[in-house]
């Protein structure tokens, strides 16, 4: 076997040791089984409106967008989805991207470089890590929701980018997007928020953490989200001034050089946000849920 393949295959069994294969199993259409992994948090990826828009631009468009938007043109449903995605966080604009991934990596790129200091919270997802890695900033990283280590921080670095989710997907926390936003105006520096878990739950109408922190449209904060939870679809967003939006067409490569979201799941989403805007019943039922879970779990001895 080539020297390469041996390597991944002692790399292999030392993951073995450790407990951290991974495996694929096999999900039916069918299987019948109570989810409680899925990102589908409002129900909707099976809402017959969701899936009616859907099928509707299918057969319109066609199953692929078959190139970037720069490429092959912008779609209606692109189109309206960000208007629509805009209008719901209170942003000047926003850019629709094939995955809430490579939002996050392009959003750093765009306002990271060489000579930037990024701030990124200790608990940010892997997509914010990697981001920042690729911009080839120095990277501070602060204990988690740390906001005296944040400022400590901007006090060294003027004009940083400091990074966050508004509900961390490792603990399930908030993030202290107020005090945060405080410390950074003050400072002169940027937000970037991932409202990926907050997007549909939190805030007016479900606009997410940055919206219910009260920061909705504010110029120095700028918003990623995933349209692949709450909202039942697929594909990611970058919200923020109109100039960032023009900014990442004309470089950001994790928007040029990539096949766009498929029309069919872009109206989809967009059937998908304006259900979400509108579900305050179901954003209860989870949080009922979610507080049922906790009473039964803490009931069988777990803490």
């Amino acid at each position: 076997m080539a020297d390469w393949l041996d390597e991944l295959e002692r790399q292999a069994g030392l993951r073995a040791k450790a407990g951290l294969t991974r495996a694929l199993r096999h999900r039916g259409a069918g299987d019948g089984a109570v989810d409680l992994a899925g990102n589908d948090y409002l129900g909707l990826a099976r809402h017959p409106e969701v899936i009616g828009a859907a099928a509707g631009a299918l057969a319109e468009y066609g199953l692929g967008a078959t190139g970037s938007r720069l490429v092959r043109g912008s779609t209606d449903p692109h189109e309206g989805l960000e208007r629509d995605l805009a209008a719901w966080l209170g942003a000047e604009s926003a850019l629709v991207y094939s995955s809430g991934y490579l939002a996050n990596v392009g959003a750093v790129r765009a306002l990271a470089g060489p000579d930037t200091v990024i701030i990124s919270d200790a608990h940010n997802h892997a997509s914010l890590i990697d981001g920042c890695r690729l911009t080839r900033s120095r990277i501070v990283v602060t204990p988690h929701a740390d906001v005296a280590a944040v400022e400590e921080a901007l006090g060294r670095h003027a004009g940083a980018v400091v990074v966050t989710e508004s509900v961390f997907s490792v603990d399930g926390d908030l993030a202290p997007l107020a005090e945060l936003h405080a410390a950074v105006r003050r400072h002169g520096a940027v937000l970037l928020v991932d409202d990926a878990h907050a997007l549909g739950l939190l805030g007016p109408a479900g606009a997410g953490g940055v919206a219910g922190a009260g920061l909705a449209g504010q110029p120095e904060v700028v918003v990623t989200a995933t349209l692949s939870k709450a909202v039942g679809a697929s594909g990611g967003l970058i919200a923020g001034p109109a100039a960032l939006t023009r900014h990442l067409v004309d470089t950001g490569r994790t928007f040029i050089f990539d096949t766009a979201l498929p029309p069919a799941v872009a109206a989809g989403a967009r059937a998908g946000v304006a259900l979400a805007r509108a579900a305050d019943d179901r954003r209860a039922e989870v949080v009922r849920r979610a507080a049922q879970a906790v009473r039964r779990l803490r009931g069988a001895g777990l803490e």
